[in-house]
Protein backbone atom coordinates (compact mmCIF):
# COMPACT_ATOMS: atom_id res chain seq x y z
CA UNK A 1 0.00 0.00 0.00
CA UNK A 2 1.14 3.29 -1.05
CA UNK A 3 1.91 6.05 1.46
CA UNK A 4 3.15 9.59 1.96
CA UNK A 5 3.09 10.72 5.37
CA UNK A 6 4.16 14.96 6.33
CA UNK A 7 5.35 15.99 9.46
CA UNK A 8 7.31 18.89 10.96
CA UNK A 9 4.45 22.01 9.99
CA UNK A 10 3.76 24.96 12.47
CA UNK A 11 3.83 28.16 13.41
CA UNK A 12 7.11 30.17 12.87
CA UNK A 13 7.90 34.02 12.81
CA UNK A 14 9.28 35.81 9.41
CA UNK A 15 13.22 34.84 8.41
CA UNK A 16 12.73 31.52 11.11
CA UNK A 17 13.02 28.02 9.94
CA UNK A 18 11.26 24.53 9.86
CA UNK A 19 12.13 21.52 8.47
CA UNK A 20 9.45 19.16 7.15
CA UNK A 21 9.60 15.28 6.60
CA UNK A 22 7.82 12.77 4.24
CA UNK A 23 7.89 9.20 5.04
CA UNK A 24 7.46 6.83 1.90
CA UNK A 25 5.89 3.20 1.74
CA UNK A 26 5.32 1.08 -0.91
CA UNK A 27 7.46 2.54 -3.52
CA UNK A 28 10.96 3.16 -3.95
CA UNK A 29 13.03 6.64 -4.12
CA UNK A 30 15.00 5.06 -6.78
CA UNK A 31 12.02 4.65 -8.73
CA UNK A 32 10.39 7.89 -7.79
CA UNK A 33 10.24 11.50 -8.22
CA UNK A 34 9.15 13.49 -4.93
CA UNK A 35 8.08 17.02 -4.91
CA UNK A 36 6.84 19.38 -2.22
CA UNK A 37 3.49 20.81 -3.33
CA UNK A 38 1.92 23.88 -1.58
CA UNK A 39 -1.57 25.33 -1.44
CA UNK A 40 -2.18 28.53 0.12
CA UNK A 41 -5.27 30.46 1.31
CA UNK A 42 -7.34 30.91 -1.75
CA UNK A 43 -4.74 29.61 -4.30
CA UNK A 44 -4.31 26.79 -6.37
CA UNK A 45 -1.82 24.43 -5.48
CA UNK A 46 1.44 25.13 -6.93
CA UNK A 47 4.59 22.55 -6.99
CA UNK A 48 7.76 24.41 -5.50
CA UNK A 49 10.37 22.04 -5.73
CA UNK A 50 11.29 18.38 -6.37
CA UNK A 51 13.95 15.59 -5.94
CA UNK A 52 13.99 13.18 -9.34
CA UNK A 53 14.82 9.35 -8.78
CA UNK A 54 18.47 10.29 -10.10
CA UNK A 55 18.80 12.51 -7.29
CA UNK A 56 18.73 15.56 -9.02
CA UNK A 57 16.89 18.73 -7.87
CA UNK A 58 14.78 21.34 -9.20
CA UNK A 59 13.34 24.85 -7.18
CA UNK A 60 11.06 27.46 -8.48
CA UNK A 61 12.34 30.66 -8.23
CA UNK A 62 9.93 31.72 -5.16
CA UNK A 63 12.05 29.28 -2.46
CA UNK A 64 15.42 28.94 -4.69
CA UNK A 65 18.13 29.69 -2.58
CA UNK A 66 15.73 29.27 0.90
CA UNK A 67 14.58 26.02 0.54
CA UNK A 68 16.57 22.48 0.46
CA UNK A 69 15.33 19.16 -0.67
CA UNK A 70 17.30 16.24 0.23
CA UNK A 71 16.08 12.45 0.91
CA UNK A 72 17.45 9.39 2.82
CA UNK A 73 16.83 6.35 0.72
CA UNK A 74 17.51 3.97 3.32
CA UNK A 75 14.63 5.44 5.70
CA UNK A 76 12.51 5.93 2.81
CA UNK A 77 12.18 9.68 3.59
CA UNK A 78 12.67 13.25 1.90
CA UNK A 79 13.30 16.07 3.61
CA UNK A 80 12.22 19.95 3.01
CA UNK A 81 13.90 22.32 4.57
CA UNK A 82 12.99 25.66 4.68
CA UNK A 83 15.02 28.66 5.66
CA UNK A 84 14.25 32.65 5.81
CA UNK A 85 10.48 32.09 5.97
CA UNK A 86 8.03 34.96 4.52
CA UNK A 87 4.12 34.83 5.45
CA UNK A 88 3.78 34.10 1.60
CA UNK A 89 5.27 30.86 2.25
CA UNK A 90 2.77 30.40 4.61
CA UNK A 91 0.26 27.26 2.98
CA UNK A 92 -0.35 23.68 3.94
CA UNK A 93 2.93 21.64 2.36
CA UNK A 94 1.85 18.06 0.68
CA UNK A 95 4.74 15.97 -0.66
CA UNK A 96 3.89 13.76 -3.78
CA UNK A 97 5.45 11.20 -5.93
CA UNK A 98 5.49 10.70 -10.05
CA UNK A 99 7.14 8.09 -11.82
CA UNK A 100 10.54 8.97 -12.72
CA UNK A 101 9.42 9.40 -16.25
CA UNK A 102 7.74 12.31 -15.63
CA UNK A 103 11.36 14.28 -16.11
CA UNK A 104 10.24 13.86 -19.51
CA UNK A 105 7.95 16.57 -19.44
CA UNK A 106 10.57 18.91 -18.89
CA UNK A 107 12.32 20.50 -16.37
CA UNK A 108 9.15 22.71 -15.28
CA UNK A 109 7.36 18.91 -14.81
CA UNK A 110 7.04 19.62 -10.96
CA UNK A 111 5.22 22.64 -11.05
CA UNK A 112 2.30 20.84 -11.99
CA UNK A 113 -0.30 19.28 -9.66
CA UNK A 114 -1.66 16.70 -12.23
CA UNK A 115 2.23 15.32 -12.60
CA UNK A 116 1.67 13.75 -9.29
CA UNK A 117 0.36 9.90 -8.82
CA UNK A 118 0.52 9.88 -5.00
CA UNK A 119 -0.49 12.36 -2.81
CA UNK A 120 0.17 12.91 1.67
CA UNK A 121 -2.48 14.44 3.38
CA UNK A 122 -0.50 17.91 3.94
CA UNK A 123 1.22 19.78 6.81
CA UNK A 124 0.16 23.48 7.79
CA UNK A 125 2.88 26.03 7.39
CA UNK A 126 2.23 29.42 9.28
CA UNK A 127 4.72 31.99 9.07
CA UNK A 128 3.65 35.07 11.18
CA UNK A 129 5.06 37.32 13.65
Amino acid sequence: QVQLVESGGGLVQPGGSLRLSCVVSGFSLDYYAIGWIRQAPGKEREGVLCINSDGSTSYAESVKDRFTISRDNAKNTVYLQMNSLKPEDTADYYCAAAHGRAVMYGPTWYRDPQRYEFWGHGTQVTVSS
